[in-house]
């Protein structure tokens, strides 16, 4: 995988999840938003995916491939994302660097845990 033609960076998100797939349409109608490259993992073939991501190690964190080359998640790729969009850039240098960077790492690991929880009660509010 060539990650010199990549715009900003490339996300690679759950498309099945309704929680991520909210949470990344509302990214992908943000200023910036089309100097990213989406891959819905779900819908990816394997060979999209960079050297050391299988479909079910990306489906289990948030995925980043940096402007870089590398392949980062959890806070670091939510901070990568962040400056990648205008409006959330303050955001991004935030947790970027030291103590809040941890930080968030912390918040992703504890949210993990409940992902599965909030994905079934959006699925049902779905259907509802």
């Amino acid at each position: 995988m060539n990650h010199k033609k990549l715009k900003a960076i490339k996300v690679f998100y759950d498309g099945q999840c309704p929680l991520c797939s909210y949470e990344i349409d509302f990214y992908k109608r943000q200023e910036g938003s089309s100097t990213i490259d989406w891959v819905d993992v779900t819908k990816a073939d394997p060979e999209e995916l960079p050297l050391g991501l299988t479909q079910e190690i990306a489906l289990a964190r948030f995925h980043v491939v940096t402007r870089k080359g590398e392949l980062i998640s959890g806070g670091k790729a939510f901070s990568s994302l962040w400056l990648s969009l205008p409006k959330f850039k303050w955001v991004g240098r935030l947790f970027k660097f030291s103590i809040n960077a941890h930080l968030l790492e912390a918040a992703y690991r504890i949210f993990l845990p409940c992902r599965p929880i909030l994905q079934r009660l959006m699925q049902k509010k779905q259907t509802d």
